[in-house]
């Protein structure tokens, strides 16, 4: 079978690809159909997230390029994964990030499912929209947590301005033990 997907830039601006890939084809393969659709060089890492109807994706959910494990083999990679092991009538969404320091952020989403056609190539680009912006820029949606969540959510703890108030007035590290040239 055949797989359309429709691969939208998270972007002000209306920026999309439809790509038509076989599902049988890996989630790599369908990466370097995405690259290539989006004129990309190729050169960045990137990952697909699985999501819920919301949008909502958590990196921890990532399926990546590599085996970045401590154990060989211990994640699954992009090539491991055949598009119809995710992708399905029921689960038609996936997240797209190339380059996970720019982070362009792809919203994809199945959009038909058909016979394969025997003259017809695979993976194709079936219609281009919009041109890429130089920088990666987002609408302001980021689907799951990540934009409500507090950089530093991990570090928060109970003190409050009277536990540290202990510290005031006390700029010295004598009674520390620590000597002048410790060098």
């Amino acid at each position: 079978m055949i797989y359309k997907f429709r691969a939208i830039l998270d972007n002000e601006e209306d920026i999309f690809r439809d790509i038509a890939i076989d599902s049988k084809d890996s989630l790599e393969d369908f990466h370097n159909a995405l690259v290539n659709a989006f004129g990309f060089d190729g050169s960045e890492v990137a990952a697909f997230y699985t999501c819920g109807e919301d949008w909502a994706w958590h990196e921890e959910d990532g399926i990546p390029m590599f085996d970045t494990g401590d154990i060989p083999g211990e994640i699954k990679t992009m090539a491991e994964y055949k598009l119809d092991d995710l992708v399905h009538e029921q689960n038609t969404k996936l997240v797209y990030v190339y380059d996970l320091f720019s982070m362009w952020t792809f919203f994809v989403e199945l959009a038909s499912i058909e016979k394969n056609k025997e003259d017809t190539i695979y993976p194709a680009l079936l219609f281009s929209h919009g041109i890429l912006p130089e920088e990666a820029t987002t609408s302001g949606f980021r689907g799951g947590d990540l934009e409500n969540e507090s950089l530093f959510s991990d570090f928060e703890d109970d003190l409050d301005q009277d536990d540290l108030d202990m510290f005031d007035g006390d700029d010295s590290f004598e009674d520390m033990g620590f000597e002048e040239n410790w060098n």
